[in-house]
């Protein structure tokens, strides 16, 4: 079972032919609304992959229907709270390429109470996951009480934070970093990648795809080439289908190829939580993917 202290986001997402420059008005070619947040897009990835994932978060009562997508998917939603709030949104520009730049507004995301954490941990048992981002607010708290309850605690860094991820490392069991931000955390600390003080490490390389370090072992997964028309989320679905693969069982290879065409196949459309494929249409990218070795770390 993976417990996902994430974000819930109202999506805004406008198509437009370039980012705005400073100063200028800019039409956009259009325009949708959709279910977003790294936590959300999580969960939703976990439950297409097959797993279970119970999420906790928060929202107003002015997006009810985020917490029903959630349901439909297959996820536990008794831990979110509806606050008298506005919920968190997101306005995304997503230019020719496929490339987007996002504002956030956190609303709703960093008011969950202690209270609330403690009791949606309540039945969660030893050895389960628990999952967390940087949009939600008490994260140590959380983290620190998943593990004193025997939960193995993944920490995904962003929106990247120097100072959250030191006071997070403590209480770490893989974190999830991409290849800027695991520089700025060596920096932070004073290490070499190798010496980033946490059991597993899994770091995103752009192109270069992406490396894990679980203790000794290390594993290297290539990027699947796709034609990109929006990759709001990407990074999101790879984590989703990745815990799941753990969860589930599955060797950490196999658990990464998974994620990484999750992530191919859902750049792949418009949109973000709608966009995550299922576990079937993963499988059938992968068999129709011709063979490449892993790109090096």
């Amino acid at each position: 079972m993976i417990f996902n202290l994430g974000s819930i986001n109202i999506d805004h997402i406008y198509n437009v032919p370039h980012f705005p420059a400073p100063g200028e008005t800019l039409l956009s070619d259009s325009y949708s609304k959709g279910l977003g947040g790294k936590g959300a897009n999580q969960s939703i990835a976990v439950s297409r992959a097959g797993g279970r994932v119970a999420h906790i978060g928060a929202i107003g009562d002015d997006a009810l229907w985020t917490r029903e997508i959630l349901a439909d998917a297959g996820a536990d939603v008794s831990g979110i709270a509806v606050l008298e709030s506005a919920t968190g949104h997101a306005i995304i520009n997503v230019d020719e390429t496929g490339e987007n730049c996002i504002v956030l507004f956190a609303g709703a995301n960093v008011l969950v109470s202690e209270g609330q954490i403690s009791t949606a941990l309540a039945s969660a048992r030893a050895g389960d996951w628990f999952l967390l981002q940087n949009e939600v607010n008490n994260g140590p708290f959380a983290a620190k009480l998943a593990r004193a309850k025997g939960l193995k605690v993944a920490y995904v860094a962003a929106p990247f934070n120097a100072e959250k991820v030191q006071a997070m490392l403590p209480f770490v069991d893989l974190l999830s970093v991409n290849e800027g931000e695991a520089a700025m955390v060596c920096a932070a600390l004073g290490v070499s990648e190798d010496e980033i003080p946490v059991e597993k490490l899994l770091i995103t390389r752009g192109g270069e795809g992406i490396t894990y370090r679980d203790g000794a072992n290390r594993f290297t997964q290539f990027v699947f080439k796709v034609e990109p028309v929006d990759t709001t989320g990407a990074g999101d679905t790879f984590m989703g289908y990745f815990m799941a693969g753990l969860d589930g069982g599955k060797a950490p290879q196999e658990a990464l190829r998974m994620a990484a065409a999750a992530a191919a196949l859902m750049v792949t459309k418009k949109g973000t939580a709608e966009a995550i494929p299922l576990m079937d249409e993963v499988a059938g990218f992968i068999r129709s993917s011709p063979p490449k070795s892993p790109s090096p770390g």
